[in-house]
């Protein structure tokens, strides 16, 4: 194995390249790519970030709101709704329960709700449907299998955003704890052909009550007809993970649940024991050097977390029956999904005309925070 000489990103990743210096592709990408273009903890930020907040309320005067946060009672999302009404920024919190929020989570979304004053807005999935897609991705074999979770939040939220006419998706979306992650690893989560197809090949093909947002709505209807924004301010502030939990814990009575994306119970397992069982991969390393190139930990502090074994094997056998028994599989049926022959991956997808796609919105400056 080898392993990146800046960040911790490593062989298990079949696509990693290294320079002549042992850097990888992915760090490398960062600061070529995405810290001098994108990303802007400066004057330039703030400036990108006065503009977004000008044009929110402008948007939002004589409405009863600025726009819509999605809210996970993770980290970037909960931290954001705080930053939001410093700002002076008047969002509808909208949460969507797909059926695997931990109680923590459910707490947290609560009490920041609570002490902000900001209205919720609770979006709950057919559980019948979103088990039913569950089942399908878990026997697919697939890498991804949040893209049913994730899938189902954005297509619940952008549509709610559109019927009550609201223009501006603040996302929790950010460059210093997301920089980088492997495609080998997962898979685009709105692909809607590639989730429609694995429904239809290993499950009952029926999704008439999951929430589906096709390629028409994302690349045209939403951003053309309807001209909805996604706003990610997080990128244009000095964001630290950390600094962000300690301020959310002491201010705020809110509680951290031990890793990224962890708020919901199947995402732990997912990236805690299938991704690792299943394919060697551990999302850590990613996270890790996502928050190496951002400058919020050295490389030395993340070998030595990596150390630490978060997902104790005792958890790991109380959450697959819990898992089995939600999705109505027996714990048998579960470890053979993860431990089935590797099949090739032939499922079609949009992925040529999602290049296109986001092409045009980034010519066409739609949905993206620039705007004139």
């Amino acid at each position: 194995m080898k392993i990146c000489a800046r960040c911790i990103m490593d062989t298990t990743d079949p696509f990693i390249v290294f320079d002549e210096q042992g850097y990888c592709n992915h760090c490398s990408r960062f600061f070529s790519e995405i810290k001098d273009v994108c990303w802007f903890p400066n004057q330039k930020g703030r400036y990108i970030l006065d503009k977004i907040i000008k044009n929110v309320k402008i948007h939002g005067k004589r409405k009863l709101y600025d726009g819509v946060i999605g809210l996970s009672g993770g980290v970037d999302s909960s931290y954001l709704l705080c930053k939001l009404r410093e700002w002076g920024i008047r969002p509808l919190a909208v949460h969507v329960d797909a059926g695997w929020n931990s109680e923590l989570a459910v707490k947290n979304i609560e009490v920041l709700c609570k002490k902000l004053d900001v209205d919720l807005h609770t979006i709950v999935i057919d559980w019948d449907a979103m088990r039913s897609v569950q089942v399908a991705f878990l026997r697919s074999g697939v890498v991804n299998q949040d893209i049913p979770q994730d899938h189902a939040f954005f297509a619940s939220l952008f549509s709610y955003a559109i019927k009550n006419k609201i223009r501006y998706v603040f996302s929790g979306s950010n460059f210093s704890t997301e920089s980088i992650l492997p495609a080998a690893w997962g898979y685009d989560a709105m692909d809607a052909t590639y989730l429609c197809e694995i429904v239809r090949r290993f499950g009952d093909g029926n999704l008439k009550r999951f929430p589906v947002a096709n390629f028409w709505k994302l690349y045209f209807y939403y951003p053309y007809l309807r001209r909805m924004k996604i706003l990610k301010p997080l990128n244009f502030i000095n964001y630290k993970k950390f600094e962000a939990i300690n301020e959310l814990e002491s201010r705020y009575g809110w509680r951290y649940y031990g890793a990224k994306h962890w708020e919901s119970r199947f995402t732990k397992f997912f990236q805690g024991y299938y991704l690792p069982k299943r394919f060697g991969y551990d999302k850590r390393k990613a996270h890790l050097s996502s928050l190496i190139v951002s400058g919020e930990i050295t490389r030395n502090e993340a070998m030595e977390e990596m150390k630490n074994i978060i997902y104790s094997p005792d958890k790991v056998d109380a959450d697959i029956n819990f898992i089995s028994k939600k999705l109505k599989i027996s714990r048998v049926d579960l470890e053979n999904f993860i431990n089935s022959p590797m099949v090739p991956n032939d499922i079609p997808t949009n992925e040529k005309l999602v290049k296109i796609g986001k092409y045009v919105k980034k010519i066409l400056k739609i949905g993206f925070v620039n705007e004139k």
